[in-house]
């Protein structure tokens, strides 16, 4: 301690600092004895109290005690005088003297510096606390009073305490708000809960959270989100309940704009999907919950890799490349669903930026067009089996016309012939153009459908036909099975061409068995066809179809090999071992009769051919065979008149007939045909024409002749007719007889001796009349 002593005593400066030194061993004391010095002394500081004695020559201790107080007002000041009566003391604490000392009564001076030195000591205490507490204030008063959030005092009662600027400015700039009800603004149907949230903090001390609306006078209604807590006294009460609140109107506002929002894209057929920049996705709609499977709670905050959706990663990659680059992608992925389905999507991405320009997040949206690619395919399967059915029409026809002549010519041959080896020659020749005659009949098939006539018929019995005609055919190690579900429904159809379908598929299973072997089965059940499968097959109806599934556990077809299957002369099979033309034959008899199909395969799992009949709904009829024609040998020298323009099959036909006892005039075309038989009108027995010709097609012949002669016999000979035109000549009266290239000899005279017998009884009631 540094102590600042006026005395002008040199024996009583002697005894103090001695008794001083006694109690206070580290003090250290600085004597004045003159005003001079006095004054120099508290100028510079460097002391904690003064004691000073209170009559001095020239200088006294009031005048003393005034100059402390001016220059160091927070210093201690202590008289010690032997002269201070009562009244002088009292006059000196008045005038901010810290205590005085008699010096009769040196025992206090110690005690007296003590007391001094703590009261200076409690004093700055006091003082710090009181800044500290004006710094708090002030701090509280610039945050509350500056901050955006609506602060509010309450008492135990709800009524304002205080409130800062911006609660005030809330409630429309009120300025008699203090002592009134904190809760008179509160929306009424909000204001009993916030009162229960208020009663609940003062019972508990709980802090309470709550949004509600509020109405200000200008009677606009703005969302609020407030957090309630308790204000406790001294002694851990409750005193008072403070309320900071903030307006979310803005926020609710933009909420329930998102809502909006993310309900039209829930309504959306697209997928929305959006991720941030790492992939993790933030925004799953419910469009990508119904076409992927996984739930938004599935997925938001996973990334979208971890999904799996994608089979080609390096091109995800790079697209994910190409859209840092340019800020949008567009193209087509093949993705996995949940369930591990395959769909098709048209996908767009798009780089999401801040307001600064800066990437904050990717946007996908993908349009499921999985039907819409396989009708795309279904149609361009469907142009590409047009095309090439016109062009395989136009082979058969050729084909027809080449092998018509060489099976014809071999009866004649076989009449001629005179050894054993002649003979089976010409057999060899007989049978290797009926081989070609099938293969025709094939791409006729496959090209136009079926020419022989549809019947009501129960498929059932025709698969028990093929069942016994398949099983020797197969090996031990390949088991056949058929079921039939239920009664099936009958259907109009050629009963030799569903077993060649039947056929043909159940030996390409066959023949695409492992060696350990496999099975086979032929389901029959009623199907019904609504409006969108007919949609994805050309020239299907909707209705109810006969369903014919073969199904096989062999090798399967892969997907670059299964767009191909129908093309005409496509095959997989070794060179010798298959004509390609199996299954576009099958493709053409099912389109013949109206109906579609479809294919599942999967490699080392087997396939299904699905083949769908129009059927007729009701109990199944039993098959009706269709009579064959009577066969008459030879003719009795009728004329004929033959009308072809290719010379080998007119010069054939001419040569048979002629031997087979007729006379025949023959015509290289339409034209000459027709002048032909109006040199010979009443003469000409039958005439035999053929449809593909040029100049004068067949039907304008047909029409031309039965204008000279309305019921003249005629006979139709065509390598391509197509039903409907097979139909309009057979609707005819007399009806046209029709029959294909190439044909059969028997065939041919046959039908000339029943057409002739059953003119017969009107041509004689001509002549006799």
């Amino acid at each position: 301690m540094n102590l600042l002593h006026l005395e002008d005593s040199l024996n009583d400066a002697a005894f103090i600092e001695a008794l001083l030194k006694e109690a206070l061993p580290h003090c250290q004391i600085q004597r004045v004895s003159s005003r001079p010095e006095y004054q120099d002394a508290i100028e510079r500081g460097g002391f904690d109290l003064i004691l000073s004695d209170y009559s001095m020559p020239g200088f006294d201790g009031l005048s003393a005690l005034d100059l402390a107080r001016t220059w160091c007002p927070e210093k201690p000041f202590i008289f010690m005088s032997g002269t201070i009566g009562e009244e002088r003391a009292i006059e000196a604490l008045k005038r901010g003297a810290t205590d005085y000392v008699i010096k009769d009564r040196p025992s206090r001076l110690v005690p007296a510096i003590r007391q001094a030195l703590a009261l200076v000591e409690e004093a700055a205490r006091r003082h710090l606390t009181e800044a500290a507490l004006h710094e708090n204030q002030e701090r509280f008063r610039q945050i509350t009073e500056n901050v955006a959030d609506r602060i509010v005092l309450l008492d135990l009662e709800g009524r304002r305490i205080y409130y800062n600027p911006a609660y005030r400015d809330l409630l429309g700039g009120a300025a008699l708000l203090r002592g009134t009800d904190g809760f008179a603004f509160v929306h009424p149907e909000d204001r009993e809960k916030i009162r229960a949230l208020f009663r609940e903090t003062v019972r508990t001390g709980a802090v309470q959270r709550a949004e509600y609306r509020i109405v200000p006078p200008d009677k606009a209604i703005y969302f609020i989100e407030a957090v309630i807590s308790a204000v406790p006294d001294e002694a851990g009460h409750v005193a008072s309940v403070l309320m900071v609140s903030r307006d979310v109107t803005e926020r609710r506002q933009t909420e329930e704009k998102l809502r909006e929002q993310a309900a039209l894209l829930d309504k959306a057929r697209d997928a929305v999907v959006a991720t941030d920049l790492e992939h993790r996705i933030t925004y799953w709609n419910a469009s990508a919950e119904r076409l992927y499977g996984w739930t938004a709670a599935e997925v938001v905050g996973r990334k979208i890799d971890d999904l799996r959706l994608h089979f080609e990663p390096a091109r995800f990659a790079d697209a994910f490349t190409q859209l840092a680059a340019a800020g949008e992608w567009r193209g087509d992925f093949q993705l996995r669903t949940k369930t591990s389905d395959i769909i098709q999507v048209e996908s767009t991405w798009s780089l999401v930026r801040d307001g600064e320009g800066r990437p904050r997040s990717i946007l996908f949206i993908d349009t499921d067009v999985t039907e819409k690619k396989k009708l795309m395919t279904q149609l361009m399967r469907a142009a590409r089996m047009d095309s090439i059915g016109m062009l395989a029409g136009g082979v058969a026809h050729d084909l027809n016309n080449v092998l018509a002549p060489i099976l014809m010519a071999t009866d004649l041959l076989r009449m001629h012939a005179a050894r054993t080896v002649d003979i089976r020659v010409v057999d060899t020749i007989s049978s290797s153009a009926q081989h070609g005659a099938a293969l025709v009949r094939q791409l006729l098939a496959f090209a136009r459908g079926t020419e022989n006539q549809h019947v009501e018929i129960n498929i059932a019995g025709i698969v028990e036909d093929v069942e016994k005609l398949l099983r020797p055919n197969l090996p031990s190690v390949i088991s056949l099975t058929t079921e039939c579900v239920g009664e099936i429904w009958p259907v109009m159809a050629d009963a030799t061409e569903i077993k060649q379908v039947l056929l043909n598929l159940c030996l390409n299973a066959r023949d695409a068995m492992p060696i350990e072997g496999g099975s086979i089965g032929i389901r029959l059940e009623n199907s019904t066809v609504d409006d969108k499968i007919a949609r994805l097959h050309p020239g299907a109806k909707p209705g109810p179809h006969l369903l014919i599934s073969v199904a096989d556990t062999g090798m399967g077809i892969p997907p670059a090999t299964l767009d191909k299957i129908f093309d005409p002369f496509f095959t997989t099979k070794p060179t010798g071992r298959g004509t390609g033309l199996g299954l576009s034959t099958v493709a053409g008899i099912v389109k013949s009769h109206g109906g579609f199909l479809n294919v599942e395969s999967e490699v080392g799992q087997g396939t299904v051919f699905q083949l769908f009949f129009p059927a007729i709904n009701r109990s199944a009829a039993p098959e009706k065979n269709v009579p064959g024609s009577p066969f008459e040998a030879a003719g009795r020298g009728e004329a004929l008149l033959l009308i072809d323009d290719d010379p080998m099959v007119r010069e054939t036909f001419q040569l048979l007939l002629e031997r087979g006892g007729y006379q025949v005039f023959s015509a290289v075309d339409g034209r000459a045909g027709l002048a032909e038989f109006d040199r010979r009108i009443d003469s000409i027995a039958v005439v035999i024409t053929d449809m593909m010709m040029p100049g004068l097609h067949g039907s304008e012949v047909i029409a031309a002749v039965r204008a000279r002669r309305p019921n003249q016999p005629i006979i139709a000979i065509s390598g391509l007719m197509d039903a409907a035109g097979r139909d309009a000549l057979q609707a005819l009266n007399p009806p046209i007889v029709c029959l294909s290239k190439p044909l059969t000899t028997q065939a041919l005279l046959g039908t000339l001796r029943r057409l002739i017998d059953e003119a017969a009884p009107a041509r004689n009631k001509q002549a006799t009349a």
